[in-house]
């Protein structure tokens, strides 16, 4: 049983709780157990046969610690099960949809009988949601909206969930005797946000033995099929594994050809046809005669190309970048020596700042700044300004005893409806660092959403953007606002785009990291952690800004704190309105 399940069921459980109308203090606990779950580097399993105490770990008490155990003997636990059967199975995915929170999803299962996302699509075709007390029309179009945000990633799961999946495989994989060399292809190596199934091309000389080993390992919940040349297996959460067999001469053209895009190798293909030759997953060949194959450099060198990150294979540009020799140096997680957002126990994190620090000092980073979120964010208890100004002098007391870490003194501050910020201005000047970000009053028109992003931007006092679009992949629909417009205003005013890291956000999205890159905008990242464990999410900025074309160069991040000191007191100059 891994961490990710465990992580599920806990957040089953919430959603459960949160339907039959339960306390909003067990509703979060729960939620913050799976935080603290899915971020464990450590598997619960192996803490719990050691003789751990899981109750040391930030959010699991007593009675969450003997769930787990629970989990771990049985595969499932006893109140998860009850509230199955108190809830119709379709209803917590009602909660998917953007605005329909439990008590409107009851509503209408009681009222309509609407069970499933289907009923619920249908209901709002037909027009009898608005037939309902406190619905409309315009709530009809908005459910229907938010279905489609819903299910744009149905069948995919996040990339960080996929890497928890990928981390346990790898454990049994390198285990296993008879596998000589193993890699996960296809959108997961690209580092996409969403993955839909995993891709593993495995080289082993008795490949028999070797599949024997792989369909033993405990978290494979059915055979879908097996053969000589790929075993097709379902795991526990319903994620779909090919293993694909393929000899040592072949393997680096299944690496490119498992890795895709499919549009990047259509692109390469038509490259190789060219010449009179065929490429396809077994290699690169004249006739009979292979020319390359063994490693995807051969096959590229063959192409006259150099190798192309996987990040970037996606047919926009990279194969003639890559051929008039201007393909860009990828940032890599080595050079970044910082993060700028991270959250304590002054808002809605779970560690202290001394935590927060020794974590970051823990991880090499430089500089790290606690973020905590202004007062207009009441469910995170944000910071009025006395509480802001008292906070930032308790960082700047811990900062004092620490050695090789800048922590810096900042705040989240929330953007209002008019663009103004939620804390005094003066109060965030005498801050080290101000992510400004869009919290709430989400459904302005374009123009006043863009007036109120560039207002706040112009301001003087803001160093970051902080998670721009506000989306939330799959459940939360990005800010409409005229982009170019924003981006501009960043350029004028020295103000920094985030990529921010949170797993669920992953935001600001490639597509905007290589436009505002070619705008002139620079950028940072943020991990968004709210507890030490999540500092790790840097590594998700990495690789959305990966996607995105960014180098070393477009990235704030990588500068050392003397740098960034200096460039800090440049921005404010040039900042000021």
């Amino acid at each position: 049983m891994e961490n990710a399940q465990i992580a599920d069921m806990f957040d089953q459980i919430a959603d459960l709780l949160d339907l039959t109308g339960a306390n909003a203090f067990r509703i979060r606990s729960y939620h913050n157990a799976a935080r603290t779950v899915r971020g464990l580097s450590q598997r619960l399993e192996d803490l719990v046969a050691a003789g751990e105490d899981l109750t040391d770990l930030p959010g699991i008490g007593q009675s969450t610690a003997a769930k787990i155990r629970e989990i771990l003997d049985t595969g499932t636990c006893k109140r998860l099960e009850e509230l199955r059967s108190q809830v119709p199975e379709g209803l917590p995915d009602l909660m998917r949809v953007p605005g329909l929170g439990p008590r409107k999803a009851m509503q209408l299962h009681d009222a309509l009988g609407v069970a499933t996302l289907d009923d619920l699509r249908t209901a709002a075709e037909e027009h009898r949601i608005s037939t309902v007390e406190h619905f409309g029309a315009r709530s009809e179009e908005k459910i229907l909206e938010g279905i489609r945000t819903a299910t744009s990633t149905a069948g995919r799961m996040l990339y960080h969930d996929a890497a928890g999946h990928v981390e346990a495989l790898s454990r049994r994989l390198d285990g296993a005797g008879a596998v000589e060399r193993w890699v996960v292809a296809g959108s997961f190596r690209r580092g996409m946000e969403t993955v839909g199934d995993l891709d593993i091309l495995v080289l082993a000389r008795d490949r028999d033995a070797a599949i024997e080993q792989i369909l033993a390992f405990d978290n494979i919940a059915a055979v879908d099929s097996r053969g000589r040349e790929k075993a097709t297996v379902r795991l526990e959460g319903g994620l779909q594994v090919d293993f694909r067999f393929f000899e040592e001469e072949s393997f680096g053209a299944a690496m490119m050809y498992f890795t895709g895009s499919k549009a990047h190798n259509i692109a390469l293909r038509r490259m190789a046809q060219q010449r009179g030759w065929k490429l396809n997953e077994y290699g690169l060949f004249d006739g009979r005669r292979m020319l390359a194959g063994r490693s995807e450099e051969a096959l590229y060198g063959r192409l006259n190309l150099p190798w192309i990150p996987p990040e970037i294979r996606e047919d926009r540009g990279e194969i003639d970048a890559a051929a008039a020799g201007r393909l860009p140096s990828l940032i890599e997680l080595k050079d970044v020596r910082g993060d700028f957002q991270s959250h304590t126990t002054a808002s809605d994190g779970t560690a202290g700042i001394e935590e927060m620090a020794q974590a970051a000092q823990a991880r090499g980073h430089s500089y790290l700044a606690i973020t905590d979120h202004s007062r207009r964010v009441t469910m995170a208890h944000g910071l009025d300004e006395d509480r802001c100004r008292r906070h930032a002098d308790r960082i700047r007391r811990v900062n004092d005893t620490l050695e090789g870490l800048w922590l810096m003194a900042g705040i989240e501050v929330d953007i209002l409806k008019d663009g103004s910020l939620d804390l005094d201005e003066g109060v965030l000047a005498d801050l080290d660092w101000v992510v400004a970000s869009a919290h709430y009053d989400r459904n302005l028109p374009e123009k006043a959403m863009t007036d109120r992003l560039v207002r706040a931007i112009s301001s003087g006092v803001v160093h970051c953007l902080g998670h721009p679009l506000g989306r939330i992949i799959g459940r939360r629909e990005p800010l409409a606002f005229d982009f170019d417009a924003v981006m501009e205003a960043c350029r004028d005013h020295d103000v920094w785009l985030e990529v921010n890291g949170q797993p669920d956000r992953l935001d600001l999205p490639e597509a905007f990291c290589r436009r505002a890159r070619d705008g002139g905008v620079q950028f940072t990242f943020g991990s968004d952690a709210h507890r030490p464990e999540d500092l790790s999410f840097i590594a998700l900025a990495v690789n959305v800004a990966r996607r995105g074309w960014l180098q070393k160069k477009d990235v704030i991040n990588t500068l050392t704190a003397g740098q960034l000191r200096k460039r800090l007191n440049r921005s404010r100059i040039a900042g000021a309105p």
